[in-house]
């Protein structure tokens, strides 16, 4: 009842996981992926245990195909299954079984596995591994390559029974298991793929900002001010960020202009004039140059 890609980018290490289905909060179910390890989509009639056996599996070095066997050969029910992970060198396993109802498949790639059920076409799951490695050789990030495949799904006519849910998981080469690079669910919604890019927007918009508070306690305000700039390019209308940006360009030295970006983002919500002269420098260094040129 859904169409999902599992993949690993050769050249950064991360792993990544999207989907979409007409299925009510898809996002708990398909996708799973730990730093370091792997990804694991499983569907059909799926069977939530094979996304966190499965990664535990591959934690111990055991490869995607023998993880896969170990998975499908106690299940009485894998013939309703469909499942595929992607493991750190890049292995890949999926399986559709027999009894998964038409159209049903899965494409392999190097270090990518694009995979469906109930779809309107056979096509989908080739079409899905094209546009992935299009966009990959176009240098897109890992997000967007995922998401480039659902859309190519969708382009095709998809889930025969329409569209409700989507997510999209990232996560990076290694780290905790809890860490995330994109971390997107998009419950129910009569346009998922839709909502689903505009929250990666909101997303790219954020890292960058993140980025930036962390230059900002390194030190290079310049490059904080960059990276705050990039965040706004794809947030214009951000009042949040418009305030942390302003207060980043006033400790670079510009305070005209950041304090100019705060008042815009004050104008839009009143409650920034109250936090302003409630930072201190060490909590957000140019707040007390901001708020005494605006006179807070």
């Amino acid at each position: 009842m859904t169409y999902s890609i599992v993949a690993r980018d050769p050249d950064t290490g991360e792993f990544g996981v999207a989907v979409q289905s007409h299925y009510f909060s898809v996002g708990p179910v398909v996708p799973w992926a730990r730093p370091g390890v792997g990804a694991v989509a499983t569907q059909a009639m799926a069977e939530l245990s094979f996304g966190p056996r499965g990664l535990d599996l591959m934690a111990t070095g055991v490869g995607a195909p023998t993880a896969l066997a170990a998975l499908l050969v106690s299940d009485e029910g894998s013939a309703s299954r469909q499942v595929a992970l992607v493991d750190a060198t890049g292995e890949v396993a999926a399986h559709t079984g027999e009894n998964c109802i038409v159209h049903a498949g899965h494409a392999i790639g190097a270090g990518v596995s694009c995979q469906a059920n109930i779809m309107v076409s056979d096509a989908i799951w080739g079409a899905m591994l094209e546009a992935y490695e299009h966009a990959r050789s176009e240098q897109a990030s890992m997000a967007r390559r995922l998401l480039a495949a659902l859309n190519a799904a969708e382009a095709l006519g998809g889930d025969a029974r329409g569209r409700q849910s989507a997510a999209l998981l990232v996560v990076p080469a290694s780290g905790e298991p809890w860490e995330r690079e994109v971390d997107l669910r998009v419950e129910d919604d009569p346009e998922p793929l839709q909502e689903l890019e505009r929250l990666l927007v909101i997303s790219e918009a954020y890292r960058f900002a993140s980025r930036a508070d962390d230059q900002l306690v390194g030190g290079d305000t310049e490059a904080a001010g960059a990276l705050f700039e990039a965040a706004l390019e794809r947030l214009p209308d951000s009042h949040e960020l418009k305030f942390w940006a302003g207060l980043s360009l006033a400790h670079a030295g510009d305070v005209s202009a950041g304090a100019a970006l705060v008042k815009e983002a004050i104008a839009v919500q009143s409650g920034w004039s109250w936090l302003l002269p409630r930072l201190t420098e060490q909590q957000a260094p140019g707040a007390t140059a901001v708020s005494a040129h605006l006179g807070l």
